[in-house]
């Protein structure tokens, strides 16, 4: 069998371009605001994770800009070597603080975040617990890190707890997402917290999806049950609320530390450039400035769920502004895509193995900046849609 004999056999996606049903790589004309410019149309905006509005903000590209023409386009080198700047330990001073811990560490990705830290803490006498729904880039990491991983029910404690007791020793890390990215729920934080003090482990909270919507000011998931201390690290990404791209994780000096020296996806890669370090700077103090975005996300997310939920759409145990309306097969979740587009509204398909086989879902999420009016003409489409489908009551 040749290596390119699994190039060959992969038609999922050319069946779908056939059926006109493709919604991957779909080409954005314009800045990702409520709405955005789709095929030369304008459509409402709600597959985004833009949660606080903020990648058009004046004040954000002015510092992108402001940076350019200080530091140019880029820091040609690792962080290791050439490319930490001045605006780089700013950043990570800002962060540390923001969270509520000692220290902070920016990445050029999230994605390199969790592979880099779980790399370099963990190792081959060590466990890496992981919730079943964690996301790629964390069970990514905790392969790489060549520990023992294993896996416990999505954000269910009694199995947590149970794979605690069958795991030997106190060389183990449990990592959750702080908000669950495709269902919108909260890890049970204290729950997993208490668990971990009383089995001899450390909890590191993925926080891509907290930070800017839980928390006060937005400070994320450990803010928002008061747990700031207990977690031993928080990591976060900047492509969400913060307006950019990019990544960090915070902890304790010495931990912190060590993952500079030890993790091989910070010491080999090329270095956050400047306009994206500026633009997450910026955007960190308007979050903080103007409190009434993250005031006006939580009602835009309380006026939408109470539309699905009127029309008879399953939106599962979502508890944040990442909605999920859950459809079904597959191919009613493209379906539902491409017609939904064509009227108007921009949402996301989530299909298998990213969720259970006949659990497919739209993924709703707000932003701040959303209307009302909006709101409420993305779901009047939505409905109008689900009932064209099947998936609610006409």
């Amino acid at each position: 069998m040749g290596l390119l004999d699994k190039v060959r056999k992969f038609t999922a996606a050319r069946e779908l371009m056939a059926a006109d049903l493709y919604n991957y790589f779909r080409v954005i004309e314009s800045a990702q605001e409520n709405t955005v410019r789709y095929k030369g149309h304008e459509v409402i905006m709600l597959g985004s994770n833009n949660y606080l509005g903020l990648t058009n903000h004046p004040r954000v590209k002015e510092a992108a800009q402001d940076a350019i023409a200080k530091y140019g386009t880029g820091c040609a080198g690792s962080r290791f070597l050439n490319g930490t700047l001045d605006i780089h330990i700013e950043l990570e001073e800002k962060l540390a603080k923001l969270v509520g811990k000692e220290k902070a560490l920016v990445f050029s990705t999230g994605f390199m975040v969790n592979q880099g830290v779980l790399s370099s803490l963990a190792g081959r006498n060590d466990t890496i617990l992981v919730d079943r729904t964690d996301h790629a880039s964390i069970i990514d990491g905790a392969r790489l890190s060549y520990a023992n991983v294993v896996k416990f029910k999505h954000n269910d404690m009694e199995s947590l707890e149970q794979v605690l007791k069958n795991v030997p020793g106190d060389n183990k890390l449990i990592i959750v997402d702080g908000v669950f990215s495709m269902e919108g729920d909260i890890a049970k934080l204290p729950g997993i917290l208490d668990l971990a003090a009383a089995n001899g482990a450390l909890v590191m909270v993925d926080d891509a999806h907290g930070i800017g919507v839980l928390g006060k000011q937005g400070r994320g998931t450990c803010d928002h049950f008061g747990e700031t201390s207990r977690a031993h690290l928080i990591m976060g990404t900047f492509s969400k609320s913060l307006a950019s791209v990019g990544g960090f994780v915070a902890s304790d000096t010495d931990t912190i530390h060590y993952i500079q020296h030890i993790s091989r996806a910070l010491m080999f890669s090329a270095s956050m450039p400047p306009a994206s370090v500026a633009s997450v700077s910026a955007a960190v103090d308007v979050m903080l400035e103007e409190e009434w975005r993250h005031e006006a996300l939580w009602r835009n997310n309380d006026l939408m769920r109470e539309r699905l939920r009127d029309a008879g759409f399953n939106t599962g145990p979502s508890e944040t502004p990442i909605i999920p309306a859950v459809v079904g097969e597959d191919m009613v979740a493209f379906k539902m895509c491409r017609l939904l587009i064509d009227e108007g509204v921009f949402v996301n398909p989530v299909v298998s193995p990213a969720v259970e086989p006949g659990n497919a879902l739209i993924r709703l999420s707000l932003m701040a900046t959303h209307t009302e009016d909006e709101i409420n003409k993305a779901m009047d489409i939505m409905v109008a849609v689900g009932r064209k489908l099947g998936v609610v009551p006409a």
